[in-house]
């Protein structure tokens, strides 16, 4: 695989592309109602995708599920939309060659559930789809990154994620502009990690966010470099207790990143939060409690069309008593009608979840993100 920098001097995807987001609309309940799935699937691709996800996990009893073998299924999607040619989304014309590769292993029942895959179904078929190395350069920590397997090092070193990008359809910044008092302050609760020193390396690696996706949410990269400014996919699940999950996504920008290389900046920045909690909060707690030493913080800011409207989202490091501790304290403008309604019918569980709210690890990306840290 060669080095692909000239991407976006593909005038066909180029094209295709423009034309895509001249036909979205940029505001309303029209744009988002297309915000649905992922970037790399196109519409006619949702049915057959969500049906390999449900096989791969959802479908599943609960108590059956394994994190990792959802994220090794969307390494599936994700490295075989990357090493096709046309540089396009996945269409209902790539289901031929998953049915091929996946379709039998469904009704073998001596191996899984009816209509489930095993994780050795998983490996197998993957291996039959993209190529006999797929399983160990999954497994490989040097071969993986921005949810994709690659062949060799050098492939991976070669990844461009403007790819991914160039299909994201990414609207201006819109972070809250309400009067403070009218808007909503939130905190989850606290995740205690291994060391504040360890979940900084790891989420500077923003190549690596995608191996701390949780059941319900992951965050894939879409530009080079590390932290400060990246901007991040995030695709949601919601029902998955059912096993007939709803997906949508958004997109965040990291705006404003405050370390102990600058002292004043991170106080600063955490005596806002405060501030603003204790007095816009309903009843919220502080976000660093009394005696904790902040430590890191960084916003992210939505783009339009983001499924929970105009805001941002905080992610906090702290010690507390020689404990390290992440946390997400979010602010946010009033929901528009149509985003209130979905968010009410089928994301408030899944967003509280997933930042860590009931502690339930599956669901937690912060959970999932502590646990990948402590195994290290």
């Amino acid at each position: 695989m060669t080095p692909d920098d000239d991407l976006l001097e593909h005038v066909d995807d180029a094209a295709e592309v423009e034309a895509q987001q001249r036909d979205v609309p940029r505001t309303g309940p029209l744009r988002f109602a297309r915000m649905t799935g992922s970037s790399i699937a196109g519409r006619d691709a949702a049915p057959w995708v969500t049906d390999f996800l449900n096989a791969a996990y959802y479908r599943r009893a609960v108590d059956a599920r394994e994190v990792d073998d959802l994220r090794f299924a969307f390494a599936v999607l994700t490295t075989y939309w990357y090493n096709k040619d046309t540089h396009r989304r996945l269409h209902v014309n790539d289901l031929p060659a998953f049915h091929k590769a996946f379709g039998a292993e469904r009704f073998h029942t001596d191996r899984s559930a009816r209509g489930t895959l095993s994780r050795e179904q998983l490996e197998d078929s993957a291996a039959q789809l993209i190529g006999d190395w797929f399983p160990a350069a999954y497994a490989d920590d040097a071969r993986r990154g921005w949810g994709i397997a690659f062949a060799t090092v050098a492939d991976r070193e070669a990844y461009n994620p403007e790819r991914r990008r160039v299909l994201a359809k990414l609207g201006p910044l819109t972070p809250e502009s309400a009067p403070p008092a009218e808007q909503v302050w939130h905190t989850y609760p606290a995740v205690k990690v291994a060391s504040v020193e360890a979940v900084v390396a790891a989420l500077l690696r923003t190549e690596t966010w995608p191996d701390y996706a949780s059941e319900i949410g992951r965050f894939t990269p879409l530009r080079a470099g590390g932290l400060d400014g990246q901007t991040f996919e995030i695709e949601v699940a919601a029902g998955t207790d059912s096993g007939r999950p709803v997906f949508t996504r958004g997109y965040v920008t990291i705006t404003q990143l405050v370390t102990p290389d600058d002292p004043d900046a991170l106080a600063a920045y955490f005596a806002q939060l405060e501030d603003g909690l204790a007095r816009y909060g309903d009843d919220e707690p502080r976000a660093v409690p009394e005696g904790g030493v902040p430590a890191v913080g960084f916003d992210l800011t939505t783009h339009q069309g983001h499924f929970m409207g105009n805001g941002h989202n905080r992610l906090i490091l702290y010690t507390l008593d020689g404990e390290a501790y992440v946390q997400a304290a979010g602010t946010w403008d009033p929901m528009p009608w149509h985003i209130d309604r979905a968010y009410r019918l089928a994301g408030s569980q899944a967003q509280h979840a997933f930042w860590g709210q009931g502690a339930i690890e599956r669901l937690s990306m912060l959970h999932q993100l502590a646990l990948a840290v402590a195994a290290r």
